[in-house]
Order: structure tokens, then sequence, then C-alpha cells
């Protein structure tokens, strides 16, 4: 497979390995306080570093809408990156989304013609070329720009799987328009159908029966076609009265598909904005929010992120954005029934995206609302950027508790996210390995020989409260126990904070 390279681009690869890891500082609970739906005000990258021990793998979808590098003077963004900064830019950021996104998940990324086919093979190298989906293209415009010598009507959203074998994509409900195409002209107690032809392309020897309609009528396959199913099959299906052979019972055979069974339509890769929505119809929505003075420039409808959440995702899942901007990927998310996390740098996470969303958590009725039902509810947990947990000789930053370095640890050992509460110094096991850590006097007495080194004491009471059958890591200041002692329990001991490696 072909590689893109530029200048720097060493550089880029090696930057999401060295990019340390920062704690995430909570500031404040807007609506419900429990909610799992996090606010991250902060650099993305760090961001998605800082996320990692907690979310690895957790995220079904992910959509993005980057700078472009038009050479545009964005009020919010530097939208004037070199092509090779861009790429630089672009690379480890998208290492930590994969990192982050489930076996089953999706990315979706928005992109204009100025990068666009520069990223589709930069991402082609980070997710690989068989992961790749589809080039969706949505129409953004609702009439052409007279400044271009051909009107700019498209944008891209570039869109892979994180595991192509165990992907799946949701299909699109039909719309208003599509429904009232299903009739019932006979009555049937079902409710309204439409009729697909009964017949294939082909000749099939055992799909090519004469059969007999209910007015007795005799019909054969037309030439170069068979019948869709075996005769048996077409049999069953007209006992059921899903056969359709016209108001006099003489047509030829039709299938009824019934409306109350249609599972909607599979999406193709032509976004109408008469579906999904245009730029006019976003900047609407904004203006409404924030005033005219005060919006971006280049927001996305409601309801083109509507179609990504509805093909990627189900009620619950986790969908993130890490160029939040305005918010939009959030409101959406979060008028779906999605839980979310979304990542903007400056002051307009502030001025921006946490109103908007206190907006949708007290019942918001622009875009998408009223189609999605939305009243309010939920929560938004809101977040900065902290310390580093680690500095560059490995020594921890006095602000890091015990669950924090819990969190990592578990993470460095297992690569798993942090899914339990670490509240004892067993943080758990992994492939027969349980993991402990002896910090900041999680057993209550902070002493030398009462907490963070482990002693025959200590080990005593480990074994006593915390027992493991099996391989132990222990992690502690020191140790006074001698080599043969800890091999005799089965113990690996590392020593805070030398032996601290990150993944």
């Amino acid at each position: 497979m072909p590689f893109l390279d530029w200048v720097n681009k060493n550089q880029a690869v090696n930057i999401a390995a060295d990019v340390p890891y920062h704690l995430l500082r909570f500031e404040s609970a807007h609506g419900d306080a429990s909610s799992e739906n996090l606010l991250i005000q902060g650099d993305n990258l760090k961001a998605l570093k800082a996320l990692l021990p907690f979310y690895r793998g957790k995220v079904k979808c992910i959509y993005i809408d980057p700078p472009y590098n038009t050479q545009s003077a964005f009020t919010h963004y530097d939208d004037k990156l070199e092509h090779s900064q861009w790429l630089t830019m672009m690379y480890p950021r998208l290492v930590l989304l994969r990192e982050l996104l489930a076996e089953d998940g999706s990315i979706w990324v928005s992109i204009d013609d100025h990068e666009a086919h520069y990223l589709k093979v930069l991402m082609d190298e980070v997710f690989g070329r068989a992961n790749f989906v589809v080039n969706v293209l949505w129409q953004k415009r609702t009439s052409p720009d007279a400044r271009l010598y051909i009107g700019d009507a498209h944008d891209h959203l570039l869109l892979y799987s994180k595991n192509s074998t165990k992907f799946t994509l949701n299909r699109v409900p039909l719309s208003p328009t599509q429904s009232a195409q299903f009739k019932n002209p006979d009555n049937d107690p079902r409710g309204p159908w439409t009729s697909t032809d009964f017949t294939a392309q082909g000749w099939r020897p055992n799909q090519m029966y004469k059969l007999t309609t209910s007015a007795g009528v005799e019909y054969e396959p037309p030439p170069g076609r068979c019948w869709a199913n075996v005769e048996s099959e077409f049999k069953r299906q007209v006992t059921e009265r899903r056969v359709w052979f016209g108001k006099d019972g003489k047509s030829r055979p039709r299938t009824k598909n019934f409306l109350v069974e249609h599972e909607g339509m599979r999406a193709w890769s032509w976004w109408s904005n008469v579906d999904v929505g245009h730029n006019q119809e976003a900047k609407k929505e904004i203006n409404d929010l924030f005033g005219a003075d005060t919006a971006f420039a280049t927001p996305k409808p409601e309801r083109l992120l509507q179609r990504v959440i509805t093909l990627a995702t189900d009620p619950g899942d986790f969908v993130l954005d890490s160029f939040l901007g305005s918010g939009t990927t959030a409101a959406v998310a979060h008028k779906m029934g999605r839980r979310w996390i979304g990542v903007e740098m400056g002051d307009h996470a502030v001025t921006h995206c946490l109103p908007r969303m206190e907006k949708v958590v007290d019942g918001e009725q622009g875009g998408i609302s009223k189609e999605a039902k939305w009243e309010g509810g939920g929560g938004v947990r809101f977040y900065t950027l902290g310390e580093p947990v680690f500095d560059a000789d490995g020594g921890i930053h006095p602000s890091v508790h015990f669950p924090a370095l819990a969190a990592y640890l578990w993470h460095f050992e297992t690569g798993e996210p942090a899914r339990q509460l670490f509240d004892a110094p067993l943080l758990g096991s992994h492939d027969g390995t349980a993991y402990y850590l002896l910090y900041n006097g999680i057993l209550g007495d902070r002493r030398p020989q009462g907490g963070n080194v482990l002693t025959s004491a200590v080990l005593a009471h480990l074994d006593e409260k915390y027992p493991h059958q099996g391989p132990r890591v222990i992690y502690g200041e020191t140790t006074r126990l001698g080599e043969a002692r800890m091999r005799e329990a089965g113990i690996t001991f590392k020593q805070i904070p030398y032996d601290i490696k990150a993944r």
C-alpha cells in the first residue's frame, strides 16, 4: 500500500506516543450531575490522550470537522496551516482517535477538496485501507458560488470502520414522502404496502417453474430472468397474502412489502441538502442560538449529524467529537439519547459549547428537536485539562490521587479502559494476573511500614483482604521483601515512579 510522505512526518508519527497524560479537572455540572456526557476545554491532542485510560475502545462513533486548511480567515480557528503542518496536526490525532474507537465503531471526517485526497491516503495508513467504507458527498449549498469557475457544491465525509469484520450500519428511517408511497388497495389488515417485481436476473433451474395467478392466469419467467424464489416459497407467500396479482388477479406476481415491517432504507453516498440540510440552514440554527455577530462561519446543520449518528449508533452509545466547534455534534447526540464527549479549545468552549448544551438540557427547540421529540433533560459535566500525570523524569505530580493513578496504571498494564471504581489496593485482574497499587495511603496509614511500602505485614494484609491465586503485579514506593520471597508469592514488584511506562 502506498504511503503519504511530507516534511516532519517522522515527528508526526511519534507525537501521539510522546504526548504526556494529563489529568481531567472537573469544573462544573449542568443539569443531571451524574451524567456521563463530557465537555472538555483544552488542546484536543492532550485531551484525547487523557481520555485513553478511561474510554479506550468504548466510543461507537467519532465525527470530526477539522479545519479544512483553505487559507480562509476563520474567527475561531487558525485555518491557514501550511500543508505539511496540517498533515502533522492531523496524524497523531487520528492515531489517538483510532485507539478510542470501539471494534465495531466508525469515524466520519468532514473535509473539502483542498485536503480530502491527502486525508484519504493518511487515513488509509492509520486505519487500514481495508477499513475504508465510503466517501460520502454532502450537497452543502443550495445554489452555485458565482466566484468560482465551477460552483463548490459539496463537502466530503470520509467514513472508516475500526474493524471491517465487525462493522455494521443502521438504516435510514423512511421520510414522510417515502412513507406516503405505501398504499393499501386490498385493505390488508397489516396496513399500507408497496410491491416489488417477483423476478430476478439470470437463469436458475429451480426458479424457472410455471405459476398460476389467483384468477387462473399462467406465467413463466420473462426471457433472461427467473422467479425471485423457489416454488415452495412462492406458494407460502401466496398463502400469507404476500403476493399481489393486481386488482383483477391476472397480472404478473409482485411481492408486497409492508410499511410496518420496513426497517428503513440503506444509505447511499450522495446526501442531498433536501435530506440532511445545508450551510444556510446551519447558519440560521447558529444565529438563532447565539446571534449573527457571534456565530461560527462554517457550522454543520443538525440534520447532517442526525444522519451520521442514526447510521452509526444506537441509543446509549458514545459519540465523540474532538473538534467540537459550536457544539452541533454534542447537541444532536444529546437529543438522540446518545452519550457524548466533546473537546474544544479556547474561550468558545465556554462562550458557545457550554451555553448551547445548557439550552439543550433545558429543552431548546431548534434543529432536530421536534423530529426527535426532544423536551429537555440529561446533563453535561464540564472539564478542563489539569496537570500532567507524570513529569519528564517519570515523577508523579502531587495533584495525582490514588483513583487517577490507579486508572492510568490499569490502562498501562492491560490496555483496557478503566471501568471500575478504584478505592482499594487491588485494582482488578486481567488474563489471570492481579494488579495492586500501594499509593497515597490507600491502606489508611502513610508510614512507610504501613501503606506505600511492600513489607511482610502489608503482604499479609493483602493476602487476607484481597487474595488472588495466580501472578500478581504490585506497584509501590519500594519493597522490603527479598527476591526469593516475592518469587515464591508470585509477585512482580514495580517501583513508583520509575517502573511506570506509558503505552
